[in-house]
């Protein structure tokens, strides 16, 4: 390879190298904070995560207390000791999926679907809602 074309890959590296960074960033930001702990937020292919610090009993029970409040109509319910879901409709028709599960000791991920491809305004309402409930 002579000089010029050294000069050139060199070029091409150097250009590409904050793009290639930026994603191995962003990947570890990303990963890294829903590793570390609670109050992580995401919508993601028309779904909601939320990571919470408290226990599941309690965010469980905020989430109860919040489907009760927005009267959605209840189709199916179930939890045990580590998680629980919800299936409701509201007033307008729209399915409701609501999943909150035991992460660890005081770490429970929510996760909030509303439809089939998602409505992230109702969905943050909702999280929003039992959050307040906690």
């Amino acid at each position: 390879m002579n000089k010029k074309h050294r000069r050139l890959v060199l070029i091409l590296l150097l250009l590409a190298s904050p793009a290639v960074l930026t994603g191995c960033l962003a990947a570890v930001a990303i990963g890294g904070g829903a590793a570390v702990g609670a109050g992580t937020i995401a919508y993601l292919k028309g779904e909601l995560k939320s990571t919470e610090g408290y226990s599941f009993s309690r965010v469980w029970a905020a989430t109860v207390k919040t489907v009760e409040e927005l009267d959605f109509i209840v189709i199916n319910k179930v939890s045990d000791a580590i998680s629980g879901k919800y299936e409701c409709v509201t007033a307008d028709n729209k399915k409701v999926h609501i999943n909150v599960k035991r992460i660890g000791d005081n770490i429970t991920e929510i996760t909030i679907r509303v439809g089939t491809f998602g409505d992230e305004t109702l969905s943050r309402y909702i999280l929003n809602k039992i959050q307040s409930n906690i």
